[in-house]
C-alpha cells in the first residue's frame, strides 16, 4: 500500500501539459476564391508580396496577421491562413486564399468552394 500511494502522490506531483488549442470564433459562412501564381510577387495591401505558396488569405474586415481557419464544407478539410491582403471585392465572396491554401482544402481545381471561416485566438 505504502508504494502505491507514493507512486499516486508522486503522478499528481507531474506538471500537467496544456495541450495547444486555439479558441475559436466563427466569422461566417460563404464562397472562397483563390489566387493564383500569376499574381506572385505583387504587393498585397499589407505591404507583403504575395507569394502563391504560402498559406495567406485576403479578408475585407480581419486585422492583417489575423490567423483563420478556412474548411471546405464540401469535404470537411481544413486550412489555417494568415490574413495579409484586403478583398475580395466580388460581393459573392467572403475570402480569397492562396493557391497553397485551396490545394490544401481540395478546391484548386474547381475554383471556388462553399467555406465556414473560424478566427483563432
Amino acid at each position: 500500500m505504502h508504494k502505491r500511494a507514493f507512486l499516486i502522490c508522486s503522478l499528481l506531483a507531474l506538471p500537467v501539459l496544456a495541450q495547444a488549442s486555439d479558441s475559436r470564433v466563427e466569422v461566417g459562412t460563404g464562397i472562397a476564391s483563390y489566387y493564383g501564381a500569376e499574381l506572385g510577387g505583387s504587393q498585397t495591401a499589407s505591404g507583403e508580396r504575395f507569394d502563391p505558396n504560402d498559406f495567406t488569405a485576403a479578408h475585407r474586415t480581419l486585422s492583417f496577421g489575423s490567423r483563420i481557419a478556412v474548411t471546405n464544407l464540401a469535404n470537411g478539410q481544413e486550412v489555417i491562413v494568415r490574413v495579409n491582403d484586403r478583398g475580395p471585392w466580388g460581393k459573392a465572396r467572403i475570402v480569397d486564399i492562396s493557391y497553397a491554401a485551396a490545394k490544401q482544402i481540395g478546391m484548386h481545381r474547381t475554383g471556388t468552394a462553399k467555406v465556414r471561416l473560424e478566427l483563432l485566438n
